[in-house]
């Protein structure tokens, strides 16, 4: 009888749940990456996790270069595309800190061509840097709505003066501020701002600002410099074996804030550890800035959709899962496909990068199954 009550006793207390298994979890998610990219027809891709301690866990599949026969590996150099977009609203949070500028000014004090831009909702002024920062401005989606269809086309606009002489054939689509629309011209204006503002250009701005100082010693724009070649993948238009090969290399023009960034995922994960606040105090990375200013990147500020999953915080996007908010972008341009996010509740991160246009499928289940897999069960242990 005093067994059986000791038995009772023991049961009713709490019980610690079951250590959460990261390595079973993570060999999921490694396979989902193979299975994944072979059934999408994926000539290479790569996904890298980041944890509060230990190395990031790394997996590869495929080729970056198929001609050549060169896989994937850790040092292989992706185009991010639109992620690009978020090292750009870093460098704009700089300047605000720095009090270069404020959120509610006029891009019109950084960008005067602005004014040729017909507007039947008010005066240019009244369209602010916080608008484009949350694709809020108005603006229209595309960079470059003409053309484009042929082989001799640019890929985008090369020069700002050709930019400039859209201006006067450009309308501002919504009322600013009423509603989030996704806006790559908006994420081009505050890269001119960066320019105005700072004196340099903005390749040099983010290599000395950002890039430099968080260790992204492999991480450039557009060109690829000839030591980092070797490393550099292909990007491949089509699916599987049919797949077209277009060269590693292709240039954004004047609108490489918007999406011109290339890098190594190991160089992503120390963008995404500066992200979760995981720099030594008083380091050149803790320096980029400030903790309370990142956290105010990831505000909700517009929904995204309408069911409240998704929202539109300063250049980053703000996902619910499970009770708990991602802070999130996706790139595709030129068949590179791309994502990353930051977990702050789990202290953990995620990134992605593919080579072929196909990868779409891939990449979108690669991304909840990080988030689901592994951030969240982190989240719930802590």
């Amino acid at each position: 009888m005093l067994l059986t009550a000791s038995l009772s006793a023991l049961l009713a207390l709490p019980q610690e749940p079951p250590a959460f298994d990261f390595a079973g979890a993570w060999a999921t998610v490694e396979q989902l990456l193979h299975d994944e990219c072979e059934a999408a027809g994926v000539v290479g891709g790569s996904v890298m996790f980041v944890r509060r301690s230990g190395e990031p866990s790394w997996a590869g599949h495929g080729f970056a270069d198929r001609a050549g026969g060169r896989r994937v590996d850790r040092d292989t150099i992706f185009h991010w595309a639109s992620c690009t977009k978020t090292f750009t609203g870093i460098a704009v949070m700089q300047l605000r800190d720095r009090g270069k500028l404020q959120l509610e000014q006029p891009i019109l004090d950084f960008v005067p061509e602005l004014r040729s831009v017909h507007n039947p909702f008010g005066p240019m002024t009244a369209i602010t840097i916080r608008h484009l920062m949350t694709h809020s401005a108005g603006f229209r989606g595309a960079t470059w709505p003409w053309g484009g269809d042929q082989e001799w086309h640019p890929h985008e606009p090369a020069q700002w003066s050709q930019l400039v002489a859209m201006l006067p054939y450009t309308e501002v689509e919504f009322a600013p501020g009423s509603k989030w629309s996704y806006s790559n011209p908006g994420i081009v204006f505050l890269g001119r701002a960066i320019e105005a503002l700072s004196g340099d250009g903005y390749e040099v701005y983010m290599d000395k600002n950002v890039l430099r100082p968080l260790g992204m010693t492999r991480s450039y724009f557009d060109v690829t410099p000839y030591h980092l070649q070797r490393f550099r993948s292909h990007s491949y238009d089509g699916k599987g074996e049919t797949a077209k090969d277009q060269g590693p290399d292709f240039d954004t023009g004047i609108t490489v804030s918007n999406g011109g960034l290339n890098a190594p995922l190991g160089d992503l994960a120390r963008y995404l550890e500066f992200l979760l606040g995981r720099c030594a105090p008083d380091s050149d990375a803790a320096n980029v800035l400030a903790r309370a200013s990142i956290e105010a990147m990831w505000e909700p500020v517009l929904p995204v959709r309408n069911d409240g999953s998704e929202s539109m915080g300063l250049c980053f996007f703000v996902q619910q899962r499970g009770g708990s908010s991602f802070a999130t972008h996706t790139g595709g341009q030129r068949d590179f496909v791309s994502f990353f996010y930051v977990h702050p509740a789990s202290g953990t991160a995620a990134c992605a990068a593919f080579n072929t246009g196909s990868a779409g499928p891939a990449m979108s289940k690669l991304r909840t199954a990080c988030m689901d897999l592994l951030s969240l069960p982190l989240a719930r242990k802590g």
